[in-house]
């Protein structure tokens, strides 16, 4: 039997076809466990397993957790606060300090070893309630923690999600979300959670 011939341009526009097909569907389930493009940026978090190192000056490299109060003790220099702080700027921070008083126009290279663990709780009307995990360097939205938990229910009320904050001094902040909202595009109503905040989703009144 004489084999089927296939013209170069068919086979070319398959293979483009393919392509642009895989291309589309990566588009369309984004890995939500991608790392950030820059740990730089991260802000070192209480129990973050820190590296520091100082260019020429090996003595003085350390390998240290932040502490529970959001400091780390260095050599010469004693505790550091580096609350709120990103790597960068913790970086920055260290660097002034060796500069003042101890060395010149110091280097500074912090690298995260270990990330402290970050969760809030998410229940009521999702498909799997309970925990949610931070993924390492980066942040969580609401509507990200919500996707972790399975996704809305069916009978979710998708306009008065809520969600309960404690702040540093222990009050307590309730706050009420209109995820549809968030789902249709309203980026000026983008909520950007904490670690042990709590969501809880309320069933719509049928």
């Amino acid at each position: 039997m004489t084999s089927p011939v296939i013209h170069p341009l068919a086979c070319l526009a398959f293979c483009l076809a393919t392509l642009c097909l895989t291309a589309g569907l990566a588009d369309a389930a984004p890995n939500l466990d991608q790392p950030a493009a820059k740990d730089s940026a991260y802000k070192l978090h209480a129990m973050d397993l820190i590296k520091l190192q100082v260019f020429h000056e090996p003595e003085l490299d350390r390998e240290l957790r932040v502490s529970q109060d959001n400091t780390i003790k260095l050599p010469l220099i004693g505790n550091v606060s580096v609350s709120n702080l990103s790597v960068r700027e913790t970086e920055h921070l260290i660097a002034g300090l060796y500069g003042e008083d101890y060395l010149v126009n110091p280097q500074i290279n912090i690298t995260v070893l270990e990330y402290s663990p970050r969760s809030v709780n998410v229940f009521g009307s999702v498909n799997q309630p309970g925990a949610v995990l931070f993924p390492p360097e980066k942040s969580l939205t609401l509507l990200d923690a919500i996707a972790r938990s399975g996704g809305f229910s069916r009978l979710a009320n998708r306009s008065k999600v809520s969600l309960t904050r404690t702040e540093p001094d222990g009050r307590s902040i309730n706050y009420t979300v209109n995820a549809d909202q968030l789902v249709g595009g309203d980026t000026d109503q983008r909520v950007q959670i904490q670690d042990g905040d709590v969501i809880f989703v309320p069933e719509r009144l049928l």
